[in-house]
């Protein structure tokens, strides 16, 4: 399958004093730099998706800019489908240290060609919509609901081709599911140094 890897790396960082979380470092390295770690050996097309270009020349890569005003996760992933080459776009976003290519691999391997999103499952039910492929079929039922200014993520599912993938399928490539550790406060960067501690990670 043609699949791009996409960074949503356009959050206000509200919670952490207004810093960008892209470049928060973990263990010494920022975690657009783990996330670009992961994402080089796997995808030949690589797109930031966020809100200043001039924050991110530095690394050489295409940046999907906003094409909404409103600023949330469901506008990044609209620019960077709108945006990449690929039929597909897995995206993780820039407040997730600890993406795993093992689970990431794992999750590719599970695209299949009428499937419009692919998305784990977790055991209570809950699905990670930014730990997910999404294909460029999604973009119509993207912007029609953005343009009724909702941003809830899973809002447009109930009208494409859901394929959720159960955890249990996906554990052996991150066996402490720490793909979906999500640093979104300061007490969550000070975990997230214990834990790149304590996993070598």
């Amino acid at each position: 399958m043609n699949i791009a890897g996409i960074i949503l790396a356009g959050g206000l960082g509200t919670r952490m004093g207004h810093v960008k979380k892209a470049f928060l470092e973990i263990g010494g390295k920022t975690i657009l730099d783990r996330l670009l770690s992961v994402y080089c050996p796997l995808f030949h097309e690589i797109v930031i998706s966020a809100r200043d270009r001039e924050d991110f020349l530095q690394y050489g890569l295409p940046v999907a800019e906003d094409r909404f005003e409103a600023r949330s996760s469901l506008t990044g992933i609209h620019a960077g489908l709108h945006d990449i080459q690929a039929d597909y776009g897995f995206f993780a976003a820039c407040d997730a240290p600890f993406v795993q290519a093992g689970l990431v691999k794992r999750l590719l391997a599970e695209v299949t060609a009428d499937a419009d999103v692919v998305i784990p499952l977790k055991e209570d039910g809950y699905r990670e919509p930014l730990c997910a492929v999404y294909s460029k079929r999604c973009l119509p039922y993207i912007e029609a609901q953005l343009k009724t200014e909702n941003y809830r993520i899973i809002g447009f599912f109930d009208q494409v081709k859901v394929k959720e993938v159960p955890i249990a399928q996906l554990r052996e490539g991150d066996p402490d599911q720490i793909s979906f550790f999500n640093v979104n406060s300061p007490d969550d960067l000070r975990q997230a140094e214990a834990l790149a501690k304590e996993l070598a990670l």
